[in-house]
């Protein structure tokens, strides 16, 4: 038996009154009962990263549990056809320990599901060598498709979340053995 995959889930927005935490704890529940992952949270609310990329504790806190994690999913919202600039800045305060790893896209917003917001973190999560996965889940009018006890019947949705963590335990799986065998190039 191989260890779990450490997979952190980072909640993109810290808006106050943001819808973040509903759509996170509904995927977090899901990625728990997978069996490949040891699934843990990072809320960008609760996290203190300088603007200008000087090393700080808290920096230097965040770039290390970013090196110890093997994938991650992102939850973004999508706010005037983009996503957070704390997401932004929490990318571009670490660089190699993004590298290799996989990373998957959970979004939210309006008519388009922050759909957009995903498609423009690609290009970015690609200038850090991360690899995404192709499958991704998307709440189109979110605050619709939650229930008062955060459960959700969208089955598009949850069945987007477990293909969402079988790809992503397989990209983690076969970059940890890659990392193994020889040092990512990058």
């Amino acid at each position: 038996m191989t260890e779990p995959i450490r997979l952190e889930v980072i909640v993109g927005s810290v808006r106050e009154g943001r819808f973040a935490p509903v759509v996170a704890e509904w995927f977090v529940r899901r990625a728990r009962h997978h069996p490949a992952f040891d699934t843990e949270v990072l809320d960008l609310a609760d996290v203190e990263l300088p603007h200008d990329l000087s090393a700080t504790a808290e920096s230097d806190r965040f770039r290390e549990r970013i090196a110890s994690a093997e994938a991650f999913v992102m939850v973004t919202p999508e706010y005037n056809h983009g996503y957070p600039a704390a997401l932004k800045n929490a990318v571009d305060s670490a660089k190699q320990e993004w590298r290799a790893k996989p990373v998957g896209f959970v979004s939210y917003g309006g008519l388009s599901g922050g759909l957009r917001a995903t498609e423009q973190l690609r290009q970015v999560v690609a200038e850090v060598h991360m690899v995404t996965v192709r499958q991704t889940v998307s709440f189109h009018q979110a605050r619709k498709r939650f229930g008062p006890d955060g459960e959700t019947e969208d089955g598009a949705a949850i069945d987007g979340a477990a293909r969402l963590l079988d790809q992503l335990a397989w990209w983690a799986d076969a970059a940890r053995s890659a990392r193994a065998a020889r040092p990512y190039p990058g």
